[in-house]
Parts: C-alpha cells; sequence; structure tokens
C-alpha cells in the first residue's frame, strides 16, 4: 500500500471541512468524495450567491454545507480542516481550532506529506511564477515528466496516486502556502525576498519566516539555491542542511550561477565553469528575466543539459500577465504586466525597456510603500495614468520624489481600466510603449491580477 492510499484509507473514518470551494478545492473534493470520505463545505456566499450546478452536484453526493455568515463555525465538529492559501493560516478561527486539536492543513501541505517524487520548490516576492516555469521547462525538454503546480498550474493533491518515483514535481509557493509548511522540497529555490503583503502578514518578520519554511524542513542531501545578490535571502543562509548553491548577476560565485561580464549565462562547479547561453540569445526582455534563468539553470544543474536551457531560452516567450506583449497598433507596442503588485515588479518593467514608457497603475492597497520607485516612474515615464483607491497614495510619493518635474512626467487620474486604455491610446505615438505595472493588488476592482489582464488585453485588442 503506498502513503497515498494508506493516507485516504485512513481518512475514511474523518469529517473533512473545505474553507472554500476555489480552482484546488473543488477537484480535490471530488476526489475525497470518491473515496468515501465525509465532506463539510464551508463558505461565505450564502446558498442563493453558491454555483447551483455545484450544490446540486455535491448535494446530491451527501456533503454537508456551511453557507452564509457563520459558515465557520461548523469546522469545530470536523476532525480536518483544509484552508486555501487565501484564508490566513493566523486567523483566530483557525487558532481555535488548532487549540481543540483538529487538524488544519492544505492541498499544498498534504502533497508535500505523500509525494512520492522528486521535488523542486520555488519562493520568492518576484520573479517565482517564470523561474518555476523555467525549471519545469528545462525538466520537460529532458524527456521527464513534470508534475506542475502549487501557486501555478493545477492542484497535484488530486493526482498524486498517478504519480511515480520517476517524476518530478515543480511547485510554486507562496508566503501564505509556506506559512503553514512543515515539510520542504528536495530543491529549493528563493528567487529574493521585498516587502510585500503587509497588509495580510502581521509583519516583515512573519513574511520572512514564511519563505523561510521553503528550506527550514529540508535533510541533509537536498539542494538550495539562494540569491547572492539580495541581502535579506543571502541572510537565510545559515538555515541551510543540505547543499547551499548561489546565484549572482552581480558578480562571480564559486558554487552557483552568475552572469559573467560578457553577458554569458555561467554556472561553476566548485571553480569548473559551464558557459549556458548569452543574455541577448533569451527570448524575453529584462534583466529580472536572466536572475530568473540563472535561479532555475542553478536548480536544475545536473539534470539538464546546457543544450535544452539554450532551446528553452531561445523560443520560451515568457509567462501571460509578466511583461507580455499584446499587440502593436500605429507602431505603439502594449505590455501586459499585471503580475506587477509590487514597486519592485514595476522597477524590473522599467528596466526591461531602454525609453519612457506611458504606464497605468493603481489598485487595491497591499500596506506597502510606493516611495521605492517613485525617482524611477519620474525618470522612465512620461504619461503615469493612476485609478483605483490607491491613485492618490502613488501620485504623493511621485510628486513627494527630488526627482520630480511636471514637465518631464505627466499625471493623469481615471476611473477604471477602459479609461486608463483610451488615455494611454490618446497620448502614444509612434515608437512608443505602453504598459500595464499597476504596483498594487487588484481586488479593488477585480478577482484576480489575471482577471485584470485580461480585461487590458481585451481592451488593448478592440482598440
Amino acid at each position: 500500500m503506498t502513503r497515498a492510499q494508506k493516507y485516504f484509507s485512513e481518512m475514511k473514518s474523518k469529517r473533512v471541512a473545505f474553507i472554500g470551494v476555489g480552482v484546488s478545492h473543488l477537484e480535490l473534493i471530488k476526489l475525497f468524495l470518491s473515496k468515501g470520505i465525509k465532506v463539510v463545505i464551508c463558505d461565505k456566499k450564502s446558498k442563493e450567491e453558491f454555483d447551483e450546478g455545484i450544490y446540486e452536484e455535491f448535494n446530491a453526493r451527501g456533503v454537508d454545507f456551511s453557507l452564509g455568515e457563520n459558515y465557520i463555525d461548523e469546522i469545530y465538529k470536523c476532525d480536518v480542516v483544509f484552508r486555501t492559501p487565501g484564508f490566513y493560516y493566523n486567523r483566530p478561527e483557525l487558532e481555535k481550532a488548532r487549540q481543540m486539536g483538529i487538524v488544519v492543513t492544505s492541498e499544498m501541505e498534504t502533497f508535500f506529506d505523500l509525494c512520492p517524487c522528486r521535488t523542486y520548490g520555488i519562493t520568492g516576492s518576484d520573479g517565482k511564477t517564470t523561474t518555476t516555469t523555467l525549471v519545469s521547462e528545462f525538466l520537460k525538454a529532458e524527456g521527464r515528466r513534470v508534475h506542475l503546480g502549487g501557486n501555478i498550474g493545477k492542484a497535484l493533491l488530486p493526482i498524486v496516486e498517478t504519480i511515480s518515483d520517476s517524476d518530478v514535481a515543480v511547485v510554486e509557493l507562496s508566503s501564505f502556502q509556506l506559512i503553514s509548511m512543515r515539510e520542504s522540497p528536495d530543491i529549493a529555490g528563493i528567487t529574493n525576498i521585498r516587502p510585500n503583503h503587509l497588509n495580510v502578514h502581521k509583519d516583515m518578520q512573519e513574511y520572512i519566516d514564511s519563505k523561510l519554511n521553503l528550506i527550514l524542513h529540508q535533510n541533509a542531501y537536498s539542494k538550495t539555491i539562494l540569491s547572492l545578490d539580495d541581502e535579506t535571502t543571502r541572510n537565510l543562509s545559515g538555515y541551510v542542511r543540505g547543499e547551499l548553491k548561489y546565484f549572482s548577476r552581480q558578480k562571480q560565485v564559486d558554487n552557483g550561477s552568475f552572469l559573467r561580464e560578457d553577458g554569458m549565462l555561467c554556472y561553476s562547479d566548485h571553480g569548473k565553469v559551464t558557459e549556458y547561453v548569452h543574455m541577448n540569445d533569451i527570448k524575453i526582455p529584462g534583466m529580472h528575466n536572466v536572475e530568473d534563468y540563472l535561479t532555475a539553470i542553478a536548480m536544475t544543474y545536473g539534470d539538464v543539459s546546457v543544450q535544452s536551457v539554450v532551446n528553452v531560452a531561445k523560443t520560451f516567450a515568457g509567462v501571460e500577465h509578466r511583461i507580455e506583449f499584446v499587440r502593436e497598433l500605429d507602431g505603439v507596442k502594449y505590455y501586459n504586466n499585471s503580475i506587477a503588485s509590487s514597486p519592485t515588479r514595476v522597477l524590473a518593467c522599467l528596466d526591461a525597456f531602454d525609453q519612457k514608457q506611458i504606464m497605468i497603475q493603481g489598485g487595491s492597497d497591499k500596506g506597502i510603500s510606493f516611495e521605492p520607485m517613485a525617482d524611477a516612474l519620474c525618470k522612465k515615464v512620461k504619461v503615469l495614468i493612476l485609478m483605483g483607491e490607491t491613485a492618490q497614495k502613488i501620485e504623493d510619493a511621485v510628486k513627494a520624489s527630488s526627482e520630480y518635474d511636471p514637465a518631464n512626467i505627466r499625471i493623469v487620474r481615471v476611473a477604471d481600466m477602459a479609461e486608463a486604455v483610451e488615455i494611454a491610446h490618446h497620448y502614444a505615438v509612434e515608437g512608443d510603449i505602453v504598459s500595464l505595472s499597476p504596483a498594487c493588488a487588484s481586488f479593488d476592482m477585480y478577482r484576480m491580477f489575471e482577471d485584470r489582464g485580461k480585461h487590458f488585453k481585451q481592451l488593448v485588442n478592440q482598440l
């Protein structure tokens, strides 16, 4: 009997609550029901707001529902609770459940417990999705069977019984997933750690500690890749138990990947240098993507050939919503960078091009300062189009910059994305670049950053 089979057999005697019915929980609930496990769905939506088709299907299969205002109370009558990453682990309701002896877990935590194959895990404030995708693409180019999941791809626990020990699992992990993780991947990479999600996390230290969980539970045979250039990430090196490798675009490292002065991405294995690909041959633009390649090269060194990396570099067009080219109209290029929900991501977009941009910004407030991007906006943006609840905060930060000159940057306030795209189109002339780089979360106007990016692309394609 496999570990997964034993787990599902033992769960038949449990009452299992699922908080929310998102994409990952939908498939997970179906799996648990197929195993004969008693399921309770806890959701703040009322019965009238709940998807009718899903309600009828699950109700017919014997699911108990706890919906509406007091939906969370039912978890105290359950043995196991699965939370979504968006349901903060340190909420008082979950703390009370843990004190009562109720198991509080998540799809990703349970997958790590049961996964039979080698695991690659990536986190970071910026770059983790592209890096995760690159690791996956490198391994696929080598002919490996890859399961991509976590914060990207699909839920992996529903397919855990189909995974063999010769496969590999590549997962992106957010701070909200990692905050409760007590098992780490075999190979871990941290791209960087910068202020983010401070509207949810108690403080910056809790955010750092969440990221630390990626490597804290590794064993002596594991491998860890850290940024040498990012001080907060570099300072985690003392927690590494297995092999420690670095990546750097600023200096050559003895054991890890680096960007050589001539622009070649290289790997040094105790001084023996392997050349991979020149930065100019990487299809996706920007120095931040060079860093993502360096991370992925260090994570897969020894498992992936140079030729596989070169093939991916020359053909991989990037991940949706990450400085994604949308279209060219009248000589103006439009880019969707909806993932840029923090100032550091905006800086990466500004650095990706050698000219001033027309930039659309604004959204919901994550409790982080916009001051770090203010100087760069003044130097590298000619029209700044602001919307959403943070519009005033961004404008205040820009005008407080010592680089601010109203003759060099025009600030325009708009009501919504449709008006933002129209204004950008109005001011753009041949040769210009227009980017959606919000510096904020999307929740004031959109359900997710993906919805924001798709709306932007729709509007641009309608011009």
